[in-house]
C-alpha cells in the first residue's frame, strides 16, 4: 500500500512498499510517479524511458531535465539551481522531500539539452554535507495546476491532516484501512473516495500526523 499525505499536489508522499517508509514533498512531479526508491523507479541506471505516447514536446522537455538525489535537507532550490547554472540556463528547479528528512531529490530543467548533458558531470559534487547524484530524468517537470492547491487557510489546515492511499490490495476494504490508521494514528473523521477509487482519510487532529509517519506500514 502506498500512502500519501495531503492532496495529490499539496503535501507529502509516503511510499510504504516493502515496508519501507519514505516521505517526500508531493509536488506535481512526484504525482507523476517519481519516488526516492531507486531500485523501483529505475534511477539506478542512466537510460530515459519514453514510449510511443510521449509527445515530441514532452520528449524535448525530458531530454532537457536531470534528476538530482541525495540533496542535503538544508539546501534550498535557489542554492541547488545556483550550483547547476554553470552547466546552462536553468528554467525550472523542483526540490522534493520532507523538510525533516535527511536527504531529498529534485528535478532541474535546462533551456537546452546541452545544459542537461553538462549537468551529468556535476555528479559527486558536495552540496551541504553530501555529494549529489545526477542522472537523466525520466519525466518532465509538470506545471502546477492551481485548481489542486488549497484556496484558504481552512483548506490548508485540512490538507495538513489528510492522507490518501493507493496500491491497496483488492481484498482490503476502506473500513480495513480506516481501522488500521485509527489503531496506530488516531481518530479518522472523514473518508472521501473519488472516481479513481483512491480513498482520502482525514484525521480529527493534526497530532495524528507524527504518529502516521511512524506507523508500521
Amino acid at each position: 500500500m502506498i500512502v500519501h499525505h495531503g492532496l495529490p499536489q499539496y503535501g507529502y508522499v509516503a511510499d510504504a512498499a516493502d515496508n519501507g517508509f519514505v516521505l517526500q514533498a508531493n509536488s506535481p512531479v512526484s504525482v507523476n510517479g517519481n519516488s526516492t526508491r531507486r531500485k523501483k523507479n529505475g534511477y539506478s541506471h542512466a537510460k530515459r524511458r519514453m514510449n510511443s505516447q510521449t509527445s515530441m514536446a514532452q520528449r524535448e522537455e525530458i531530454m532537457r531535465t536531470v534528476y538530482v538525489s541525495d540533496i542535503d535537507q538544508q539546501v534550498t532550490e535557489e542554492q541547488l539551481a545556483a550550483l547547476f547554472i554553470s552547466c546552462g540556463q536553468v528554467v525550472d528547479c523542483r526540490v522534493c522531500g520532507d523538510p525533516n528528512s535527511v536527504l531529498r531529490f529534485a528535478f532541474i530543467e535546462f533551456m537546452d539539452e546541452e545544459g542537461a548533458r553538462n549537468a551529468l558531470g556535476m555528479a559527486g559534487t558536495v552540496l551541504g554535507f553530501y555529494p549529489v547524484r545526477v542522472l537523466p530524468s525520466k519525466t518532465a517537470i509538470a506545471p502546477v495546476n492551481p485548481t489542486f492547491l488549497p484556496r484558504s487557510e481552512d483548506e490548508r489546515e485540512i490538507c495538513s491532516r489528510t492522507i490518501y492511499c493507493t496500491n491497496i490490495d483488492k481484498k482490503v476494504t476502506q473500513a480495513d484501512v480506516k481501522l488500521f490508521f485509527e489503531t496506530f494514528c488516531g481518530e479518522v473523521c472523514g473518508c472521501i473516495c473519488l472516481k479513481s477509487k483512491v480513498p482520502y482519510f482525514i484525521f480529527r487532529t493534526i497530532s495524528s500526523m507524527p504518529l502516521f509517519r511512524r506507523c508500521p506500514l
